[in-house]
């Protein structure tokens, strides 16, 4: 990045690909490698098993995405708070949630985070600061700002990140939670994981303007459009973002351009996008090959180092899914609880 671009980024524009060494060290990065690359293999074990039918209900996979979150999330500090839409399983993982709890919750047992009654898209670890998925769309962002809000009266340095995807942006709830971010100067973070297709239709179709950095100007608040299948291009627009909310001076926006492999959900067919479009994405811009062949051209690791990483990943996934399998089914007397709270 030239020095005239590092200049324009508190005004306006896109962030492009950062100094791959400027936030990240070896293991640094090897740990992001590996939490990609255990998103990735965690998604295609819950596809495998949907279509065993072990998973009810909907599912959708964050397959393509996983430099988003794994970038933002390595930005962030112990006190942050995370809350997302329905695409929530890398999020979760990208927390360090015990995968085994994320699977025994999408196969609706005892061992899940909602002790099997909440499923793919609702989720929580207050233990991890993660707060949802939410499967209304763009109702996951007024909870952000409220968030955002508690941060800033209890004092305690904390930023929300609230995430949620294109086909969202066009909710109005979205713009009365940014008036209200704005209007107080929350330490929130609003990020649109644009993957190009809402639910089987174009965002060029839906969205009057593609350019969703730009959502937040009626209200003063700064964007940044960020290339989401660059891990060091998500975590440089992550600093900026994350450090203009923590420094007090209110809400960011990141507009991070991604690509989902699969359906909208199980159930989609994708008929809309071509295979070779899909083909071409893989092939020419997945974010975990590119990492993993940085990683092998600075020489931090050799090829037999990554297997060993391959085959850690598999093994906890597998495990995962073994765990999800064998933990019992919620006893009946779940249907009372957590519905009232008795003062």
């Amino acid at each position: 990045m030239s020095e005239a671009q590092e200049k324009s980024l508190p005004v306006g524009g896109a962030i492009g690909s950062s100094d791959p060494f400027k936030y990240y060290n070896k293991d640094q990065l090897v740990k992001a490698y590996t939490q990609m690359l255990l998103i990735r293999r965690f998604e295609e074990k819950a596809g495998q098993l949907y279509g065993m039918g072990l998973i009810g209900g909907f599912c959708h996979l964050y397959i393509g995405q996983e430099a988003v979150v794994v970038g933002i999330q390595s930005a962030m500090q112990p006190q942050d708070t995370v809350v997302t839409s329905y695409r929530d399983h890398g999020h979760m993982l990208a927390c360090d949630m015990d995968p085994r709890g994320v699977m025994a919750e999408l196969t609706g047992r005892e061992g899940g985070y909602s002790r099997g009654k909440g499923g793919s898209m609702h989720m929580f670890s207050r233990e991890k600061n993660f707060f949802g998925g939410h499967g209304i769309v763009g109702a996951q962002i007024p909870i952000g700002a409220g968030m955002a809000f508690a941060h800033k009266y209890k004092n305690d340095q904390g930023v929300s990140i609230s995430y949620m995807g294109d086909g969202a942006a066009n909710q109005g709830q979205v713009y009365e939670a940014f008036n209200m971010a704005a209007l107080w100067k929350l330490p929130a973070v609003f990020v649109i994981e644009d993957n190009q297709y809402g639910m089987g239709t174009s965002n060029r179709r839906a969205s009057a303007s593609t350019e969703f950095w730009k959502r937040g100007e009626p209200w003063g608040i700064l964007g940044r459009e960020v290339n989401g299948m660059n891990l060091f291009a998500v975590r440089e627009a992550a600093e900026w973002a994350i450090d203009h909310a923590r420094s007090g001076q209110g809400p960011t926006l990141l507009h991070v351009k991604t690509y989902r492999y699969r359906g909208h959900s199980m159930s989609d067919p994708a008929k809309y996008r071509t295979k070779d479009e899909v083909e071409k994405m893989r092939s020419d811009h997945d974010p975990i090959e590119a990492v993993r062949a940085f990683l092998l051209a600075q020489k931090m690791v050799t090829e037999e180092d990554l297997k060993g990483v391959e085959k850690e990943v598999k093994n906890r996934v597998n495990d995962s899914a073994e765990f999800a399998q064998t933990s019992p089914e919620p006893h009946e007397s779940e249907l009372y609880t957590d519905i009232l709270i008795d003062n």
